[in-house]
């Protein structure tokens, strides 16, 4: 049996260390152990479910936040507005506790990326990934670029739009991250249908971000509530192991610079059951495009084979595609297996101490005994 614990929605100062003591109407309640990252108090009684004392009655509350650190993946502790969403990213700020680094909003998206906050060095990504930081190239993304995909056999955007959803089903009502999102055209598709509690666009380049928020902007007032942008590596995924439901990646496999480090990274943030929707580019051929040939040597074409073997090498599985010409999509779950075989849920996998664990649907605490 394990009794529910409702998470307190606000928290001492951001930071701090300091804790107040338990007032002696309360001494027949037992104090839990904190959790390494992160400071919050639970009471537990007898009853099944008991709501926590608030510490600060603020509009802004001091959370553990479902993004991560990109250099140790500890949860990060937020100070501002809950939310996954334009405004309340832009008010909030982030820490680590583990790092001891800082993240905080560019205005328009948060960077998460290992060298956000540096102030002399740079890093030069491979040509594949700094030609769509150039603000030329994002600029025409989704003004001509992305459109001449249907000479390779890309189906057009309401389509793929179609395809993703239908394998998404399993994942309705949870996280959704679209990597190397572009200038987000998925993105906002999948925050208008509502079918997601959050949906982050995550893409390496600031210039891409940057459209993804002027079309934000401009298509629907009210999408800014629904969408988050976020600065990180695809090979350094800024979520807690276990955490997200879905991820979807539009045309984007063969501008990795290295698909199996990204790979690893979505089985690892996918939750068990979690599925991965991705299309890309085939491997040029004799009856492949012309355009094909002609970036080869750029970009990480692969096989349909080659794709499917890299992402069950990788523990995903029910693999399924759809390939038309040059065009595939497809589809792979994460299931995690227990020592004993038999498939095992996300909630078994505890992202805080061991003798209790957060049940990340409904936000609450579950204490079980230990015979």
């Amino acid at each position: 049996m394990a009794s529910s614990i409702s998470l307190p929605s606000s928290h001492p100062p951001l930071f701090s260390s300091s804790h107040s003591s338990l007032p002696d109407s309360n001494r027949r309640f037992r104090r839990l152990p904190q959790r390494r990252h992160h400071q919050f108090r639970v009471f537990a009684a007898s009853s099944v479910a008991i709501e926590s004392e608030p510490i600060n009655k603020g509009k802004s509350a001091v959370e553990v936040d479902k993004l991560a650190c990109p250099i140790c993946y500890a949860p990060l502790i937020r100070k501002g507005p809950s939310g996954l969403n334009l405004e309340s990213i832009y008010r909030s700020g982030f820490k680590c506790q583990t790092c001891n680094k800082s993240y905080s909003s560019k205005n328009i998206y948060l960077d998460l990326t290992v060298t956000a906050g540096s102030e002399k060095y740079t890093e030069i990504k491979p040509a594949q990934t700094e030609l769509f930081r150039s603000p030329f190239v994002s600029f025409l993304y989704e003004r001509g670029w992305r459109q001449n995909f249907r000479r390779s056999g890309f189906p057009g955007l309401e389509d793929e739009f179609k395809m993703a959803q239908e394998y998404f089903k399993p994942a309705e009502g949870g996280l959704l991250v679209d990597v190397s999102c572009g200038s987000g055209l998925f993105s906002r598709k999948f925050a208008k249908s509502g079918a997601y509690s959050d949906v982050i666009a995550l893409d390496f380049s600031e210039n891409m971000l940057r459209q993804c928020y002027e079309f934000t902007k401009n298509e629907d007032a009210t999408l800014s509530e629904k969408l988050a942008l976020v600065r990180a590596d695809v090979s350094r995924l800024p979520f807690p192991s276990t955490s997200v439901d879905a991820i979807h990646a539009g045309a984007a496999l063969h501008c990795w610079p290295s698909p199996s480090n990204a790979i690893a990274e979505i089985t690892r943030v996918l939750r068990s059951g979690g599925v991965f929707v991705g299309s890309t580019f085939l491997r040029f051929t004799s009856s492949s495009p012309v355009i094909n040939s002609l970036f080869r040597r750029t970009y990480n074409y692969l096989t349909e084979e080659e794709i499917k073997d890299l992402c069950t090498s990788c523990g995903l599985v029910n693999y399924s595609s759809k390939v038309q010409q040059s065009f595939i999509i497809c589809s792979i779950t994460y299931q995690e297996l227990s020592s004993h075989g038999h498939k095992r849920h996300a909630n078994d996998f505890p992202t805080i101490p061991s003798q209790y664990r957060r049940d990340h649907r409904d936000n609450k605490i579950k204490i079980f005994d230990r015979k």
